[in-house]
């Protein structure tokens, strides 16, 4: 292929599978407190069943199998390896849609979303470009610091001119919905339109990073309060994760590289406070997986840390925009900056990953959007 695009598979050697499963049966476990319940972190008992699940019935080879079944390749831009899945929709009229995920997240999030886009029964179908961001699983390791959402962005518009794609979608979730927005303001001769999806208390988190946004609230307005009382929360006991990776991330790296079980607890506990639908738990092991196997815990901090520490959060998107906000209620609106023409589409269940809870849903939303652009 052009440009050094190279076909990729996973192929975890066995000995690492074993080591996984020796270092989680000689875990040491703490002490619990009496009545704290998930107030202070994920509980014992919960982490010991699903360290048990990983160890002795979650089938990695089963979920290697799965993501092999889609096409894969590495390329190297701006001195970064970078691994994406690209699968190409046999339907005529098919548009280019690049999906981004986000933290703590994977590739493995679009596993149940890339078939009902690649293969629609009826409507808009899409040629899948889903790469994994710089430092997560097999985009690693990381090469350098400095690796933003803005210098994901330019990596993103590359990998698509060598793919030969002159226009096409963008969908993001998260820091995928950062880099997306991002993408959208920096190469808007391209790119169709811009679809990204959020819930109301991961944009009341956001909120917390917006200059000025607390003092443009009423707290007298009970939506404004609701708010409010959202970000402070998220701020007061929320963020500690993203505190420690954002000033930290060599010291908590360690940890994450060397112990799968904390590895593991850093991400279900985020699946746990962060959905509220029932979610594959295979699904979100196999994430766990790449980020064990692949040492990327630690990496994915240091892009975290780069983030916060930089003042480039992209310019706005000139493009046609659509939100989907998932278990939403009055407060996402007021709290995106949307074009008036904006495509909003609301749920009232789902929450942060809604590739891994509501991918139907996200599927006919994304072809709801794109579809007129076409």
């Amino acid at each position: 292929m052009s440009d050094g695009i190279q076909p990729f598979r996973i192929e975890i050697p066995q000995a690492d599978v074993e080591y996984l499963h020796g270092r989680l049966a000689g875990a040491r476990w703490p002490g619990e407190l009496p009545g704290v319940g998930w107030a202070r972190g994920i509980p014992p008992g919960d982490l010991k069943e699903l360290a048990e699940y990983w160890r002795t019935r979650y089938d990695w080879r089963s979920a290697e199998a799965q993501l092999n079944s889609y096409p894969q390749f590495i390329t190297e831009i701006d001195g970064q390896r970078i691994h994406f899945l690209h699968v190409r929709s046999g339907q005529p009229g098919a548009m280019p849609l690049l999906i981004t995920h986000g933290f703590p997240s994977s590739v493995a999030e679009f596993l149940h979303l890339i078939g009902p886009l690649v293969n629609p029964a009826a409507g808009q179908a899409f040629h899948v470009i889903a790469p994994s961001l710089p430092g997560y699983a097999f985009s690693t390791p990381l090469a350098a610091t400095g690796w933003t959402m803005g210098r994901t962005a330019h990596a993103w518009i590359e990998l698509m001119r060598r793919l030969g794609y002159g226009r096409y979608g963008l969908h993001g979730g998260d820091v995928g919905a950062g880099v997306s927005g991002a993408v959208a303001a920096l190469d808007g001769d391209h790119v169709i339109g811009l679809h990204v999806v959020t819930d109301p208390l991961t944009a009341a988190n956001t909120a917390t990073f917006l200059p000025g946004m607390a003092g443009r609230l009423d707290a007298n307005d009970p939506v404004d309060k609701l708010i409010l009382d959202r970000m402070d929360a998220f701020r007061k006991e929320g963020s500690g994760y993203l505190a420690i990776q954002n000033s930290r991330p060599q010291t908590i790296g360690y940890g994450l590289a060397d112990s799968p079980l904390l590895q593991l607890a850093w991400i279900a506990e985020k699946a746990h406070e962060w959905t509220d639908l029932p979610i594959d738990r295979d699904q979100l092991l196999t994430t766990v997986s790449l980020y064990w196997f692949t040492g990327s815990g630690a990496t994915a901090a240091h892009t975290l840390y780069e983030q916060a520490h930089s003042s480039d959060w992209g310019g706005p998107p000139a493009v046609p925009q659509g939100f989907a906000i998932f278990g939403a209620d009055q407060t996402a609106r007021r709290l995106i900056p949307a074009p008036d023409d904006a495509h909003w589409t609301e749920f009232q269940r789902g929450r942060h990953f809604p590739a891994m809870e509501a991918p139907a849903q996200l599927a006919a939303d994304l072809q709801s959007f794109f579809g007129p652009l076409q």
